[in-house]
């Protein structure tokens, strides 16, 4: 089942500083699930001047159990950077997903 998620860090003066304290670790295990096939897409969300503020991403998990299995060991929750987590479930089409056949 593919989702879409939309993280939103939080918004006190130490929240950028969490999210690149984790960003490392976060991007290590986003290339990791990547190969494996489970994080399709993923982008920062920026504010009016840049500031990352966020995430969103586009995953493919067997399951709702499954993702929040990942959620549990994500750096930017186990970091607290996400503040706020969206999870919706969507289906990419078809053209986008020859991409990874």
């Amino acid at each position: 089942m593919q989702y879409i998620v939309t993280a939103y860090d939080g918004t006190d003066e130490k929240a950028i500083d969490r999210r690149l304290m984790a960003r490392e670790e976060h991007l290590k295990s986003v290339e990791r699930r990547f190969k494996e096939g489970q994080h399709l897409y993923g982008a920062a969300i920026l504010d009016d001047e840049g500031k990352m503020i966020g995430s969103m991403m586009i995953v493919d998990y067997p399951s709702r159990e499954a993702l929040d299995n990942w959620l549990k060991v994500e750096p930017y929750v186990v970091g607290n950077v996400w503040q706020k987590i969206e999870i919706q479930p969507c289906r990419v089409a078809a053209t986008f997903m020859e991409l990874y056949d």
